[in-house]
């Protein structure tokens, strides 16, 4: 399509004299710009999610309350038969001590027959106060 028939002059001699013509606005003026920044409100609000993680961690922290009032029954039932069954161990443990005690002091009669006025099973620190030996084994370097 040529400039003649656009602008309705037959004939230019140069661009000069082309007629100005300029946009302007449609009647009624354009639409107002949207400028300002509208999130759309789609999902729960601020508060309706706090309301439920505060929700949920309350009954997380219920249950965590009575796992450990069940973990406290257990335990209890467990010292409880551990004291129950206490003093049969003890019997025992006394027993193997008066066992390996009395070897012990064969075997120090055996070894120091020799020696005049050793006297079998005294202290030779003379404390006055008698404790068990504190491992399983009565003086194992002896055996």
């Amino acid at each position: 399509m040529t400039e003649s028939l656009v602008r309705n002059k037959p004939g230019m001699a140069s661009i000069k004299e082309m007629p100005v013509l300029q946009d302007g606005p449609p009647p009624g003026g354009f639409a107002p710009v949207r400028y300002a920044r509208r999130i759309p409100t789609s999902g729960p609000s601020a508060t309706a999610i706090f309301l439920t993680a505060f929700g949920a961690f309350a009954y997380g922290m219920y249950q965590v309350g009575q796992g450990n009032k069940v973990r406290r029954a257990l335990k209890e039932e467990k010292i409880a038969a551990r004291s129950a069954i206490l003093p049969m161990l003890q019997a025992e443990e006394d027993e193997r001590f008066v066992k390996e005690w009395k070897k012990y002091l064969e075997e120090e009669a055996r070894i120091m027959k020799d020696v005049p006025g050793w006297k079998v099973g005294e202290s030779v620190y003379n404390s006055g106060k008698w404790m068990p030996p504190a491992t399983g084994e009565l003086r194992p370097e002896v055996w």
